[in-house]
């Protein structure tokens, strides 16, 4: 038997809540590529001028809750 057979018997017998903890885990240890890509552009810069716009529009009470 393989390594991710044996992984995958063992997901099968995990509880709900070992589900959400293996969830979170596997969350926080393979970063999707959309937060590659958001870390990548805060970390440059490439972001700077939305966020000011953004700030600048809530401040003068142009946003709403959602």
């Amino acid at each position: 038997m393989s390594t991710v057979q044996e992984i995958e018997r063992a997901i099968v017998g995990l509880s709900p809540e070992e589900l959400d903890d293996l969830y979170a885990w596997m969350d926080e240890h393979t970063p999707q590529q959309i937060d590659v890509q958001l870390k990548s552009d805060l970390e440059s810069g490439a972001m700077d001028n939305s966020i000011r716009r953004a700030l600048a529009e809530h401040a003068a009470g142009e946003t709403r809750e959602i």
